[in-house]
């Protein structure tokens, strides 16, 4: 009978067409979470000739990027590197710049299924986790469910190698791998900007009331308020930052359609909207609403102010929620959303003003066609966080700690947005808005990506990652998520070619690699020489080193009058045809034109110049490179760029010079 039972289990795995094979499936890596970085990781672990399958719990692929962040939260350039750098680059492309920050949803989906032609990438959609299996200290399965019910086409998948790619952490916390939700004290990592905190950014005027009559508190609260007294500052608990949708309309009249009352509209949420306005009428909508403009007449709406589209405090129990839970809290953010646009444009209480610039805008017909022309991608800013191998916290922002293990970098203010809605003093008050910069690009470390040894060998964990709040809040921009999914699927590829633990991955092998194939293919990579590069840049004459709006940490600048050199030396692996990108930090007193000098031999000089109306800078940057041209330079170290004050009639700047190649 035994012998029986295994010959018909035998049968059953090996017909191509059996139930069986087609719900078990076996891979190198299981990407769980199409999200930006879960793409990345999967297109990377692909190229390094390892079997993928990524399961996305949704229809779409992108995550947030896109789901209406076309507004990218940049940081600084430098921080942004490999398929992350190639994702802003194939945009770029598309609007037919060299690179691209700003761009429309769909548009960034169309790059991302890119990715995922040129891999051939299985994605199993409408799929997601329910339990994790575990032996001998790693995952051995995961077991699935559909995510709108019937019988799923694929039931488990057993892998070599998970990464968690889901802005909620859901594959890691059912791997029983130990995580944290909310804001930790700031004695427990001796941190200053973690835990409660009231502060004046995004934050209410004085003397707005919070009571439904004014100045009576048996009258009861508004819509929102939390009566609860205020923590210590600086105290901890398991409060999360709101979330909210990033939002993408259309002033253009034959792609819009109007925003209309959506479904259990109540207006008494919005009243604390019209006190602040009375308080202060905006000229235009951006008083409340982060409104920036998108390509072809379209938007990123972002929250902005006291009273927006964060639906403060709404959103504490999503992280651990089940799915029923969290598909109601969802519905909640999107109908607040929905309202308070309803609300801006339709109710006769707002200012005449604003109410005719929100009847300017409607939905775009060309997104999101598949679910009712809004986001189907809430703003998870923070969710669970993994406890692992290495915790990153205020000081590695901060520079003051620095690890040596760094596969990705971050550069992006220590942002958190407000977790609660107080009174304090009989005013309502926003608590736990932090907006702390001032510092360059950091590393994160490799511990950071993985869980303790004693927590599980085979996960790897690029967005949910081992951080406090407050560093969390500077680490967790797409960008950099992109960039650690890459970093996650070569490591997990190494891991398995040496048959090892995540944990025991050779970080010097990986770090190499990552520098020497930053596309995860074969290809000549690009060259970076970035002023703070020693060996690479010399410098004569009279100049003197900014931070403010540098690539990397700083910048080159020589003040009107002052004369000398800036050469950048690039080390030439494969010789060919280059083309040249000057970075220029954009100030209001620069040169009207800057005199460069490319030679590609060291004996041949060739003069080139760029004018400063010719650096646009768009978005949440400071600088742009500039293009110079063509040079055909020989392995070594021959070539060279030399930035020179000659000519100039104002500030001339130095800061990083690109080298890439030709047809790449």
């Amino acid at each position: 009978m035994q012998t029986l039972r295994k010959t018909l289990l035998f049968s059953l795995l090996a017909l191509p067409g059996s139930l069986m094979a087609q719900q078990v499936r076996e891979v190198d890596i299981c990407v769980y979470g199409g999200s930006s970085a879960g793409v990345i990781a999967a297109y990377t672990a692909k190229k390094l000739n390892k079997s993928v399958l990524v399961i996305e719990p949704g229809k779409r692929l992108g995550g947030l990027t896109s789901g209406g962040l076309g507004y990218t939260d940049i940081g600084n350039k430098y921080a942004i590197s490999g398929i992350s750098r190639d994702f802003y680059r194939r945009v770029g492309k598309h609007y037919g710049k060299f690179e691209t920050w700003i761009f429309e949803p769909g548009v960034a989906e169309k790059v991302y299924q890119q990715y995922v032609k040129e891999a051939n990438l299985e994605i199993v959609y409408d799929h997601r986790i329910t339990r994790a299996g575990k032996a001998g200290g790693k995952v051995t399965e995961i077991q699935l469910e559909s995510s709108v019910g019937g019988t799923p086409k694929v039931s488990a998948v057993r892998a070599k190698m998970y990464i968690d790619c889901s802005y909620e952490g859901d594959l890691m916390a059912l791997a029983g791998i130990s995580y944290t939700v909310g804001r930790e004290a700031n004695a427990q990592y001796g941190e200053t900007y973690n835990g409660v905190q009231l502060r004046d950014k995004h934050q209410f005027p004085d003397n707005i009331d919070p009571y439904k009559v004014p100045g009576d508190p048996n009258s009861g609260v508004l819509w929102g308020i939390n009566t609860k007294p205020l923590a210590e500052q600086g105290s901890g608990d398991k409060k999360v930052q709101a979330y909210n949708f990033r939002i993408c309309l259309s002033n253009n009249p034959e792609n819009r359609i109007p925003i209309t009352r959506p479904e259990g509209y109540d207006s008494t949420r919005y009243e604390l909207l019209l006190r602040l306005v009375k308080h202060h009428t905006p000229g235009d909508l951006n008083g409340f609403l982060k409104f920036d403009r998108m390509p072809n007449n379209k938007t990123d709406i972002n929250n902005n102010n006291a009273f927006s589209t964060d639906m403060i405090g709404m959103n504490w129990n999503y992280p651990e929620a089940d799915y029923a839970t969290r598909a109601k809290i969802i519905k909640e953010h999107e109908l607040y959303n929905k309202g308070l646009l309803y609300f801006i444009g339709h109710d006769p209480r707002m200012p005449e003003h604003l109410r005719k610039q929100m009847l300017q805008w409607g939905y775009p017909k060309d997104e999101y066609m598949q679910f009712g022309n809004w986001s189907p991608q809430m703003y998870v800013r923070e969710s669970r966080r993994m406890v692992g191998a290495y915790v990153m916290t205020q000081a590695n922002c901060e520079g003051k700690n620095t690890v040596d293990d760094g596969v990705g970098m971050a550069a992006y203010t220590m942002d958190s947005h407000n977790t609660d809605r107080v009174i304090v003093n009989g005013m309502v008050k926003n608590e736990g808005d932090v907006q702390v910069g001032g510092f360059g690009p950091y590393p994160i470390a490799y511990r950071s990506i993985i869980p303790k040894k004693e927590d599980c060998g085979n996960v790897l964990v690029p967005i949910c990652l081992s951080a406090t709040h407050i560093a969390y809040g500077s680490i967790r921009m797409e960008p950099v998520f992109m960039v650690l999914g890459q970093s996650a699927a070569t490591a997990a590829s190494m891991a398995i070619d040496a048959k090892q633990s995540v944990q025991e991955v050779d970080i010097v092998k990986l770090k190499a690699t990552l520098r020497q194939r930053p596309l995860a293919i074969n290809t000549t990579a690009e060259i970076l020489v970035d002023n703070d590069d020693k060996e690479q840049v010399t410098v004569t004459g009279n100049w003197k080193k900014i931070n403010r709006g540098a690539y990397g940490p700083s910048a080159y600048v020589s003040e009107k009058g002052a004369t000398g050199t800036i050469r950048f030396t690039p080390q030439v692996v494969s010789g060919g045809t280059y083309r040249i990108y000057s970075y220029v930090p954009k100030q209001g007193d620069m040169t009207a034109h800057t005199s460069i000098k490319v030679s590609p031999d060291g004996k041949a000089v060739k003069p080139v110049d760029f004018a400063a109306s010719a650096v646009k800078v768009e978005g949440q940057t400071s600088g742009e490179w500039v293009d110079l041209g063509t040079v055909k330079l020989a392995k070594g170290k021959k070539g060279y760029v030399e930035i020179t004050t000659e000519g100039a009639d104002g500030v001339v700047l130095a800061d990083a010079v690109l080298f890439i190649p030709e047809g790449k």
